[in-house]
């Protein structure tokens, strides 16, 4: 409740039987609770009259808003699409086969470039190996 755990609770009910004594304790455990109770329900009074004045100020009207916008289907994000003709259908099929052909199209440029390359790269090993002359072997 405070930040007292049970062993603490424990002391404290120990010192307070042996400060108080065992005749007065009783009342002494009622006053506490009617007190702990009244204080419960002032806090929810607070909490109720705070959510009474933010509901009367809009915030909620507010906070309702937000979270629409952060939701694209309650936001209206579906018709935005559907306006500007950017949902799923013939175009978009068009576009898809275009953006395959353009792709296919690349691919067969890099492949052709790396083949280029490899062709390259072997005859230039090649010509290094028959422009280097043959080095005499030293058994010194």
């Amino acid at each position: 409740m405070f930040g007292l755990g049970a062993g603490e609770m424990v002391v404290v009910g120990i010192v307070a039987l042996i400060v108080i004594g065992p005749k007065d304790l009783p009342g002494l455990f009622r006053t506490i609770g009617q007190f702990t109770g009244k204080a419960r329900m002032m806090a929810r009074e607070f909490s109720r009259a705070m959510e009474q004045a933010a509901d009367e100020s809009g915030v909620k009207d507010m906070s309702n808003t937000l979270k629409a916008a952060t939701n694209p289907t309650k936001f209206g994000t579906d018709r935005l699409k559907e306006a500007t003709g950017m949902t799923k259908g013939p175009a978009t099929a068009e576009l898809s086969a275009e953006r395959q052909a353009a792709k296919e199209k690349m691919s067969k440029a890099m492949g052709d470039a790396a083949l280029a390359r490899q062709a390259r790269e072997a005859e230039e090993a090649a010509a290094a190996e028959s422009a280097e002359p043959a080095k005499p072997e030293n058994d010194a």
